[in-house]
């Protein structure tokens, strides 16, 4: 089930890039990124409140909420630093680079969650670090 959810999330992914990419012409980079995390943001409670998981905020621990904060924070740097780079270089190019990330991924769950490297995993992460160096040049 989580290859359905991880190829969905990999489509709209995709068509972020290519809408947000359209939605920046004369527009800063910064102000798109808010207006984006914005409608995230209430999509995402909306979703919480329809499913009536609102309590489980309540239930979480405090390191629960340290990574969770860990984690925004990490993901508005990432953001805000995609929006730029979208607005400075091509779309194709820019997605290909940041899902480069899949290799530091890698080698960061193996430092701090413990997750193994295997050699597939590694070859894998290599040709995506290959593809992204290959589309660039």
């Amino acid at each position: 089930m989580w290859v359905i959810f991880a190829f969905l999330s990999a489509l709209f992914a995709a068509g972020t890039s290519v809408l947000a990419k359209a939605g920046l012409n004369g527009v800063n980079s910064n102000l798109a990124t808010a207006v984006r995390t914005a409608v995230v943001l209430v999509m995402s409670w909306a979703i919480v409140f329809s499913l009536k998981l609102e309590s489980g905020v309540f239930k979480m621990s405090g390191r629960n909420w340290l990574f969770l904060i860990l984690s925004g924070l990490a993901t508005g740097a990432s953001w805000l630093c995609y929006y730029k780079a979208l607005q400075l270089g091509e779309t194709a190019k820019v997605a290909a680079v940041d899902k480069a990330s899949i290799a530091i991924t890698l080698i960061l769950a193996a430092i701090f969650l413990h997750e193994g490297i295997t050699l597939k995993s590694a070859l894998g992460s290599a040709f995506v670090v290959a593809g992204a160096v290959i589309m660039v040049i």
